[in-house]
């Protein structure tokens, strides 16, 4: 069905007939969005023709998508006729249905409203019978409401008067008890009287009821006067005057005070606990020899057996929830407390460590025994929360008690624990100058089977003796001045130990004069070769330098990996501290400069090892600089200084890496370190290498043999950190990048040395081409190890400023954005694929040794001025603006 046909259907109300005849009119009706999808939910339909964004064109091209398909066009258009047709007729049926409609509709309103005028009668009807209904109740249940109300009364006037009946004869019972001092028999009369009295209060206006009132209350006062003085003369020290009462009837004395007022039984306890420790205050007298630390046990004995007798002849007098024992015990506490406070505040010169402890442990696991036997509920809830501590008694595997009586005596001795902090810095004292004599005897690493010193770990186990030990006595300040304590002697165990241990180079001077070898080398031209190596073996033999001995680097790599140690466990020492102190004391505790200490001794100790090995490659490199290289002929295998240097390396690198070897990240930091600072050096022994003829020309068999001895250096340093071992470890790769980025800028060097300076412009690009980063000041000692004039080097300095100038604006220099790449990237292939990187050993330094690269970072010295040719043209007719350009640029590239 269409849009069209529904809304026809659809029953319209009489309210919108005007608005619905107008959308008629306009041959549309347009419905809500909610009306439509209720439509579609009922009428379900897949016509297209149906759907609200029915297109007319879409449809016609849907059903003739071709010429071919109008030959239907008439079959099409008499099927759209018929279902014309069957609309119409369908509307027609409706609109007549429709008319029919609005009078059955009128006459069924007419009938709804007749019924609703019935049922309206029929409920005033029911209305009426009820009201009348109610009024009958009423008039029944009026007589029965006011007997109620008098029952009531009479009731309460009963209960009054009987309740007033038991308060007089009561009060005349309980004055006759009391005067026989019949407290067994007082207690429920006293509990029923005090009861009847409090409800009596609201009729307090009442004059009897006043005077009934207030001799209850007088009762209740001679009750507690009279039972406080049966006390006081049933415990009398002295013959009683009158009849002493029995335990019985003192038990029953207590539970009638119970009953009484709070403040009574409160004042009663008082005095009888004071009367309870008089013996014990008289015994215990600061006067009193028994009075002082040494015998501060018999205190805590005296109030066991005091406890015992008194629970023994006492113990059901009073009741259970009196807690009397308990209270006894914390008034001991307390007098203990101020007894000895008083005692060592006069006599504090007399304390020493020694008693201080035994005294404070006496009275910590008498305090423990006590909140065993105890509960503390007599401490009131505040000090009793915050006596409640768990207490670790005896090492670290036995259980946790709960203390509630901490401190309750011990307070006292927290005032003098600066004796025990002096104690344990006195012992610290003697034990660090035990530490230095044993720094001071040769270390025996092989029966030793460990690296750290031994007296590292006493050090520490010391300290977390002391720590445990000091918590038991006081988490805050003691802790605190602990911590102060450990700082102290941390940082004299690195000194005086560590330091003191470590050995020292001391350089020495030789009287002997290599004037004779340099003689050999030049009588003997010939043979040039064995001339260099008889020159290096005398080198060798007058060096200036002092070597560590073997026992001197295994020494140097302890002490690293002690430091190491106690780097790790100041650390964790520095969070137990702060774990174990009160939150006042966490901040302050910091042990970042100790840590600082050893971090110093550790980088100091990987220097001496390097200084130690650069001090064996001396020699050699001087030998290196002695060899008349224009004069050489032949190209053979390495050079001897070469193989000594390997030697060196043979000798001394295993050593430090297997002591090294739970150090791992610090053996690799020493050989970063080692080639950051070795390579300059060889760099600079290079420039001073002579490889020109007389005639100006190169000595290229000289060069090629300085080629052949660069190369083998290098992969010597890259075999460096696995020389001598079984176990083929590859180098890290930010150590291999290092050596080969240093050591193919080395081979540059002499290429460009091989490279002959005519012409000129050839001359400097192959320069700028093998060294993109050199400086000017480089570039003059390649200049001098050809031996170029001076007044030829200014013109080829000159010539050079402008080449890199250009370069640099034409881009054959990369921007400052790839100077850090590596060097292999400018090496040729053949030195590329010899220093393939390995992550083998760890490389936890990369940070460090890439701070410290072999190669600084190059700089143009020259002036920005000498790139100007006239006042608007450069040189290669570049603007003022390209000039800019370029200096922003090498400003970038050369810092």
């Amino acid at each position: 069905m269409s849009e069209a046909a529904v809304a026809v259907a659809v029953p319209v109300p009489v309210e919108t007939e005007a608005s619905t005849e107008k959308m008629v009119a306009n041959n549309k009706i347009h419905f809500s969005k909610e009306v439509k999808q209720v439509i579609d939910k009922v009428l379900k339909t897949e016509d297209p023709m149906d759907a609200p964004d029915f297109n007319t064109v879409d449809y016609i091209n849907q059903l003739f998508p071709n010429e071919q398909s109008l030959v239907g066009i008439d079959e099409t258009i008499q099927k759209m006729q018929c279902e014309v047709s069957l609309i119409d007729d369908n509307i027609r049926s409706v609109v007549r249905g429709q008319t029919n409609t609005g009078q059955d509709g009128q006459l069924a309103l007419c009938e709804a409203q007749k019924v609703i005028s019935s049922l309206f009668s029929h409920i005033i009807d029911v209305k009426t019978r009820a009201e009348r209904t109610e009024e009958m109740v009423k008039e029944i249940t009026r007589d029965i409401k006011q007997l109620d109300c008098a029952k009531r009364n009479l009731t309460s006037a009963i209960t009054t008067l009987n309740h007033l009946h038991m308060l007089v004869g009561g009060i005349e019972s309980l004055n006759t008890l009391i005067e026989r001092r019949s407290y067994g028999e007082i207690l429920n009369p006293l509990q029923a009287i005090t009861e009847v009295n409090q409800h009596f209060q609201q009729f307090s206006d009442i004059e009897e009821i006043k005077n009934l009132s207030q001799s209850v209350d007088k009762i209740q006062v001679t009750l507690a006067q009279q039972i406080s003085e049966d006390f006081k003369e049933a415990f009398a020290a002295t013959k009683p005057t009158g009849h002493r009462l029995g335990l019985n009837q003192l038990g029953d004395a207590c539970k009638v005070m119970s009953v009484l007022d709070p403040k009574v039984k409160k004042e009663l306890l008082k005095w009888f606990i004071g009367q309870q420790l008089e013996e014990y205050m008289h015994l215990f007298h600061e006067n009193q020899d028994i009075a002082w630390l040494d015998k501060i046990d018999k205190r805590y004995a005296w109030l066991k057996r005091h406890l015992l007798d008194f629970e023994d002849k006492y113990g059901p007098v009073f009741p259970l929830d009196w807690e009397v024992s308990e209270r006894i015990t914390v008034e001991f506490c307390r007098q203990t407390r101020d007894q000895l406070a008083q005692i060592m505040a006069k006599r504090s010169n007399e304390i020493d460590v020694r008693l201080l402890l035994f005294a404070i442990n006496k009275t910590q696991a008498f305090e423990q025994l006590l909140s065993k036997r105890f509960t503390g509920v007599t401490l009131g809830a505040t000090t009793a929360e915050q006596a409640r501590v768990l207490v670790q008694p005896s090492g670290p595997d036995a259980p946790l008690t709960i203390t509630v009586f901490h401190d309750q005596i011990g307070q006292c001795f927290k005032a003098h624990l600066d004796i025990y902090i002096r104690s344990i810095d006195r012992n610290l004292s003697e034990l660090m100058e035990k530490f230095v004599e044993m720094s001071r005897e040769p270390y025996k690493f092989a029966e030793a089977k460990t690296t750290v010193y031994p007296s590292s770990g006493d050090l520490f186990v010391f300290y977390k003796k002391c720590m445990v030990q000091c918590n038991q006595l006081s988490n805050e300040q003691p802790m605190y001045d602990l911590a102060l304590v450990f700082k102290k002697y941390l940082r004299e165990y690195a000194v005086k130990v560590l330091e003191g241990s470590t050995p020292k180079l001391v350089p020495i001077t030789t009287s002997s004069s290599i004037g004779k070898s340099v003689s050999m080398l030049t009588r003997d031209m010939q043979n040039l070769s064995t001339a260099a190596g008889q020159v290096f073996h005398n080198f060798l033999k007058e060096g200036d330098t002092q070597r560590f001995t073997r026992d001197d680097l295994v020494r140097i790599c302890c002490v690293l990996t002690t430091g190491e140690y106690c780097l790790e466990t100041v650390q964790q020492l520095e969070d137990k501290l702060k774990e174990k102190v009160t939150a006042g004391y966490v901040a302050k505790i910091d042990m970042s400069e100790e840590k600082d200490v050893f971090h110093r001794i550790i980088s100091n100790c990987i220097q001496l090892l390097v200084q130690d090995l650069e001090a064996g490659c001396e020699t050699s490199l001087q030998a290196m600089a002695k060899v008349q290289w224009q004069h050489i002929n032949n190209v053979g295998d390495q050079s001897a200084f070469i193989n000594s240097i390997c030697s060196n390396f043979k000798q001394t690198v295993p050593t430090i890496r297997d002591t090294l070897a739970s150090s791992r990240k610090y053996f690799t930091q020493f050989c970063h370190r080692f080639v950051a600072a070795f390579i300059p050096k060889f760099i600079n022994v290079l420039y001073r290498c002579k490889l020109t003829l007389s005639d100006g020309s190169n000595n290229v068999l000289g060069c090629e043999q300085l080629l052949l001895d660069t190369h083998s250096l290098k992969t010597a340093l890259l075999e460096l950190p696995s020389v001598g071992s079984s176990v083929n470890r590859k180098a890290p790769t930010s150590y291999t990048k290092v050596v080969v980025k240093d050591m193919t800028r080395a081979e540059m060097i002499i290429k460009v040395v091989m490279t002959p300076v005519q012409p000129p412009a050839h001359f400097t690009q192959q320069v700028l081409k093998l060294l993109p980063d050199i400086t000017i000041a480089e570039y003059q000692k390649i200049l001098d190890m050809k031996a170029v004039k001076r007044v030829d080097q200014l013109q080829l300095i000159d010539l050079f400023k402008h080449t890199a100038s250009a370069a640099a604006v034409s881009g054959l220099i990369e921007p400052a954005a790839s100077g850090d790449e590596d060097a292999e990237q400018t090496a040729p292939a053949g030195t590329a694929d010899e220093a393939e990187p390995s992550t083998a050993m760890g490389d936890s330094t990369t940070t460090t040794t890439t701070a410290s690269s072999a190669t600084p970072k190059r700089a143009f010295i020259f002036s920005v001025g000498s790139f100007t040719g006239s006042a608007d043209k450069n040189a290669d007719g570049s603007s003022q603006t390209g000039i800019r350009k370029l200096e922003s640029l090498l400003k970038k590239r050369f810092p």
